[in-house]
């Protein structure tokens, strides 16, 4: 039966992508594994792989279309011994909420509508216990049909975590998943929506108070309106409240110099690192999230998530908007390992080459906005981070030493914390930890 290919939700978050290229045709046979599209997310390009085989029988979706929904069909798949006149003959179906090929395809769209959108598809019976989507084959969903497994219980090995043929046989020789009766399977109601926020003025509404031909209207990418959308949330669901504290510089300026000549070179006199101020701002900041284990912890709202590690996001300015890579466990990486691995984040984040791995998750993040002269400020918390610190330009000022003054290089930081989390005490016992980091920098080095 002819296979639908479904945009694929690249990102849990993902909710609608740009249909980059195509990088095969109709006619073409491919593989499970073969790489046939790029996709366009709100923060990457990335490449998407078959997950079954058979012969490109109809590209449903045009290269170059933008808003393309998550499980809008794509493309459709012909098996062996199919030919085109099987997917007009194929009745619709319901449509999987896999990553890539679904249930059989439906009647081919007239000729003229070839690059029109196709029909969002129906959401996959399965759901995960999580409620997050069931990635699974053709194949593997009617051999889980045919043997009363609940796939949504099935973990997956196939890409992306899909679930494939292999997982459904290795479940139905171990006798598990077995599905729950029909009463139990039955989702849980859905909680009460929010109330709506308070509807501002129309976009038509806006406009009239500009003269016209005074302005460009460019159109939101899907970056900026994630950006808006997850912002707008965390301003509005998390209690928000700011710490500051100011910290002298001098002795981590004078050990950065220190280190940075002490760097080895290879053959062509390059040196195996360079350390920045942000470098050591990142170690400084896991280290104390180590020291003051409470506080590396986000909110949900079934019991408060204890993070074992430091997985620190950090800001990083591209086209059109921001991306927050993260250094993994940088509560153990040496200054030299966290300064390469940001050079090379920052890099490709400007590529638009990380990986969802790479930008998604993490404990908490650090924006910094001294390098463009930017003394103190709040940044905005994003979930599920419960903390994120806001470091202003080090700069000479006057302070009072032992009754005197004197002049120190002074750097103010502000720490924005999910108040349902992170307590007054409890941040404030932070920040004094990380201004200990900092004014005492060899402290990170042992």
């Amino acid at each position: 039966m002819p296979i639908n290919i479904l945009m694929p939700a690249l990102s849990p978050t993902m909710e609608e992508g740009n249909l980059a290229k195509w990088l095969v045709k109709e006619g073409d046979k491919i593989s499970s594994g073969d790489v046939i599209a790029e996709i366009e997310t709100d923060k990457a390009t990335m490449e998407v792989e078959a997950v079954d085989e058979g012969t490109v029988g109809k590209i449903v979706i045009a290269e170059g279309t933008s808003g393309v929904k998550v499980n809008e069909i794509i493309a459709v798949l012909l098996e062996e011994g199919e030919d085109a006149s099987a997917i007009s003959a194929t009745k619709a179906a319901p449509a999987s909420s896999g990553n890539g090929a679904a249930a059989p395809a439906p009647a081919a769209p007239a000729p003229a509508a070839a690059a029109t959108p196709a029909p969002a598809a129906a959401p996959a019976a399965s759901v995960a216990a999580s409620g997050g989507r069931v990635f699974s084959s053709p194949l593997a969903r009617r051999l889980a049909a045919q043997n009363g497994i609940d796939i949504a219980a099935i973990s997956g090995s196939g890409p992306h975590g899909r679930v494939v043929k292999r997982d459904v046989d290795a479940a139905i020789a171990g006798g598990t998943g077995k599905a729950a009766p029909a009463a139990a399977a039955q989702p849980a109601a859905a909680a009460a929506p929010a109330p709506a926020a308070p509807a501002g003025p129309s976009d038509a509404q806006l406009l009239k108070l500009f003269e016209e031909g005074s302005y460009e209207l460019v159109p939101h990418d899907n970056m900026r309106k994630t950006i808006a959308r997850r912002l707008t949330e965390s301003k509005q669901s998390v209690p928000h409240f700011y710490l500051t504290v100011d910290c002298e510089l001098d002795a981590l300026l004078a050990l950065r110099t220190q280190l940075n000549s002490a760097a080895p070179t290879d053959k062509d006199g390059k040196p195996a690192y360079k350390l920045s101020v942000n470098d050591m701002i990142i170690k400084a900041h896991a280290l104390a999230l180590n020291a003051v284990p409470a506080s590396n912890s986000s909110w949900t709202d079934g019991g408060m998530l204890l993070h074992k590690h430091a997985d620190v996001g950090v800001a990083v300015a591209i086209d059109g908007g921001l991306i927050t890579p993260i250094i993994r466990k940088a509560e153990q990486k040496t200054l030299s390992a966290i300064s390469n691995e940001m050079k090379d984040l920052a890099k490709r984040a400007r590529e638009r080459k990380l990986k969802p791995e790479e930008y998604q998750g993490g404990t908490t993040a650090v924006s910094n906005l001294g390098m463009f002269g930017v003394k103190d400020f709040c940044a905005v918390i994003n979930p599920p981070h419960a903390t994120i610190l806001a470091v202003g330009a080090g700069e000479q000022r006057p302070v009072v030493k032992n009754g005197a003054l004197a002049v120190a290089t002074v750097m103010s930081v502000t720490l924005s914390t999910d108040h349902r989390a992170v307590d007054g005490a409890l941040g404030a016992e932070l920040l004094q930890a990380f201004k200990g980091f900092i004014e005492n920098p060899m402290s990170m080095l042992v």
